[in-house]
């Protein structure tokens, strides 16, 4: 069956906030955990995106009580290099052709969901469906299952496009089309999860799938 709808994530996929991302969260984690690195946390939560970042904290610190504080810091500080970001031209473009074309075009991102609504009101790009994060309503298999059923779609109508390895994972775990775009993790990245997953360097490339 054809994709009826494709599913994007937001941060590294529709802008590029990823790089400024990493270097709050890795000067953050450096200074509550002086042992380790900037480098190494920078690298650590780029492993881990994919997941909100309390989330990506316990996979790197399991049970540490300074968890909270650290993700709350990040979160705090990343706002403002958030709204720096814009929508590149292709991106515009990329949505824009989808929906002209017939396809269901929607957002889902483990950023929180006031953040993402407020910077999609504001670039005036138009989606079927904004999905970010809010308490027990996350990236995956909730955003999925909540996407096929207002759409009424099978999996096999619908594709993930994110940049991480734990967009990969999520969608192969849920049974949906996948497609890599490279930049935050390349396509030898991708293929260590799966030799057949398909990966793009531009958004535009989805045009010609």
């Amino acid at each position: 069956m054809s994709t009826r709808a494709y599913l994007f994530d937001f941060d590294g996929t529709l802008i590029d906030s990823m790089g400024g991302f990493a270097n709050i969260a890795g000067e953050t984690i450096h200074r509550f955990h002086p042992e380790m690195s900037f480098e190494t946390a920078r690298a650590r939560y780029l492993e881990t995106s994919g997941v909100p970042f309390f989330q990506q904290l316990e996979i790197i610190f399991p049970g540490d009580p300074k968890n909270k504080e650290i993700a709350a810091i990040f979160e705090e500080t990343k706002i403002n290099g958030f709204f720096s970001e814009r929508f590149h031209d292709d991106v515009v473009y990329t949505i824009s052709t989808l929906r002209e074309r017939g396809h269901i075009v929607g957002v889902c991102s483990n950023n929180f969901q006031h953040l993402i609504d407020k910077f999609v009101e504001r670039e005036g790009l138009v989606f079927d469906i904004v999905l970010g994060f809010r308490e027990g309503f996350e990236k995956g298999k909730d955003h999925f299952q909540h996407v096929m059923k207002t759409f009424s779609l099978s999996n096999e109508e619908l594709t993930f496009v994110g940049d991480s390895l734990k967009d990969a994972e999520k969608a192969m775990t849920n049974n949906l089309r996948f497609v890599g775009i490279c930049g935050t993790f390349q396509e030898k990245d991708f293929h260590s999860i799966s030799p057949d997953l398909l990966t793009i360097h531009n958004i535009k490339e989805l045009l010609e799938l």
